[in-house]
């Protein structure tokens, strides 16, 4: 018996799951398909690389954007978070034995294959991730965001990046690399010219055996700090208290570290720790105590007197104008914060809002006398937290050890001066100078220091090492014989801040 059209030749339900969909409707499954076996974490991470070095975004501003977009939990949140951090902070490292493994230089290899690479590196390398899971969750993420026909080549360096310890790619680099100090730079993920700028900033303080402890601190994962402002209802103990979770038992804050207005956050989000405190808006903050204590040692070395101006030449974003805000309002002194930046001005306003009627915040640029409100303007205290090279801050901006280059200085500590000579010529008699910068390069800090000593000589230094001794919480170990003081994350547990302070004598 001859079948029917409908029997014989009609699609078979099965067969119409299959193949004889529209080849739009198959694509559509298939990239449906593709999306469910890569984590939206690795996509996240991935999206923050690129912006990285795509857009030149800075990654602890473009992380939580992506994050909040892709709607993670906490889980895959805290995933995101290793995965970008831990391949841009080791990205010099994760690179050499990318060329290793891959008999090819990283400069060759496709820019998106790379950053795939990179994560599963430090997937590899550092974290409790599964190697097959790690390879196989590259190589989807190479077929979903980069050239599909490179899976094969991704799968097959990840294999070989997995199949040696970190000791044995360690010692790898070192016979690979031309000197002990090529080396060391790649094993510790430091451009070369860094590490040797820290290590004359800590040979100037006897403590050049500490290079290593200094490396590994930049490469950590720093806690999370806050800020307490002065004023506020409560004090660090009290706060610490307020924070611990009846449930659990305890505390999510924890009043440590070197800044008396410090509190660290034993993890979780920094955000719902402060909510919980219920105190006003901006009385809590996030904010390095190595940033606190620099604000500190400018409105503490010397008891302030009722009507004194003081200056915040480059205050953006704020957390240091927010310290000296409350430090000016409890003793009735007034407070100018500016800005060159529009932005980060209103970054600055932001940051001030407790105390918006006793700031005046505007935006002009610092070497120029409408920063100052005038030619014959005259303040009791100018803070000059100058633009600078920010290798300080490695470990929380772990992206900037790849993006600052040595010609990047010579024009930074042109503007320093620049800046630091304007706020001289603002400084009152007997008023009080601080230079701040977020690095320990020395031709940002103390070359920087005696060259204002020289064409300055109605400035005397200060003991700023005495200073900050008496205003921290804790005894600080400050080396070398200078007056000018330099916070280091390794001793520490702060930002590679250097402070110098000034008095002007006529």
């Amino acid at each position: 018996m001859t079948r029917s059209a409908s029997q014989g030749r009609g699609p078979r339900p099965d067969r119409q799951r299959r193949g004889d969909r529209p080849r739009e409707q198959r694509h559509r499954d298939g990239e449906r398909t593709q999306r469910a076996r890569i984590s939206p974490a690795r996509l996240v991470a991935y999206d923050v690389l690129r912006d990285v070095e795509d857009r030149d975004a800075y990654a602890n501003l473009a992380l939580p954007a992506r994050i909040r977009e892709a709607r993670l939990d906490g889980r895959d949140a805290a995933l995101a978070t290793e995965l970008v951090s831990g391949a841009l902070r080791w990205r010099g490292r994760y690179d050499r034995i990318i060329e290793l493994a891959a008999d090819r230089e990283a400069a060759r290899i496709d820019a998106r294959t790379l950053n795939v690479l990179r994560l599963g590196a430090h997937q590899l390398l550092a974290m409790r991730t599964a190697d097959h899971a790690a390879v196989n969750e590259s190589v989807e993420l190479q077929r979903r965001v980069a050239n599909p026909a490179a899976a094969g080549f991704v799968n097959g360096v990840l294999r070989a990046v997995g199949r040696s310890s970190n000791e044995e790619w360690d010692a790898r680099i070192a016979n690979s690399a031309g000197s002990p100090d090529a080396a060391l730079a790649t094993q510790a993920s430091h451009p070369g010219w860094v590490l040797r700028a820290l290590r004359d900033a800590l040979r100037l303080e006897g403590r050049e055996a500490e290079l290593g402890e200094l490396l590994a601190a930049d490469n950590a994962s720093p806690r999370v700090s806050l800020a307490l402002l002065p004023g506020a209802d409560v004090d660090v103990e009290t706060a610490e208290a307020l924070s611990i979770d009846p449930e659990r038992e305890e505390a999510a804050l924890a009043a440590s570290g070197p800044s008396p207005l410090g509190l660290e956050l034993a993890g979780g989000d920094p955000a719902r720790a402060i909510a919980a405190l219920d105190l006003p808006a901006g009385a809590v903050r996030v904010q390095d105590q190595g940033s606190q204590l620099a604000a500190l040692a400018l409105s503490r070395a010397r008891e302030p007197r009722a009507g004194e101006r003081w200056l915040d030449l480059c205050a953006g974003p704020g957390g240091k104008t927010a310290v000296l805000a409350a430090e000016a309002a409890l003793a009735g002194s007034e407070l100018r914060a500016n800005e060159v930046s529009e932005h980060r001005a209103d970054l600055v306003r932001r940051s001030v809002e407790a105390h918006a009627d006793e700031v005046e915040v505007v935006s002009h640029d610092g070497r120029d006398d409408a920063a100052y409100g005038g030619d014959e303007a005259r303040f009791d205290r100018i803070l000059v937290d100058a633009p600078c090279s920010g290798l300080g801050a490695l470990r929380r901006r772990p992206e900037a050890r790849w993006r600052k280059q040595p010609a990047d200085l010579p024009g930074l500590t042109a503007l320093q001066g620049e800046l630091l000579d304007a706020a001289v010529a603002h400084l009152a008699p007997g008023g009080l100078l601080a230079y701040v910068t977020c690095s320990p390069h020395l031709a940002e800090t103390r070359v920087a220091v005696d060259r204002l000593l020289r064409r300055s000589p109605e400035l005397r230094e200060l003991d700023a090492r005495e200073v900050l001794r008496r205003v921290a919480r804790m005894p600080l170990d400050l080396a070398g014989e200078r007056l000018s003081a330099q916070l280091w994350p390794h001793r520490h547990g702060t930002d590679a801040m250097f402070i110098a302070l000034f008095e002007r004598l006529a």
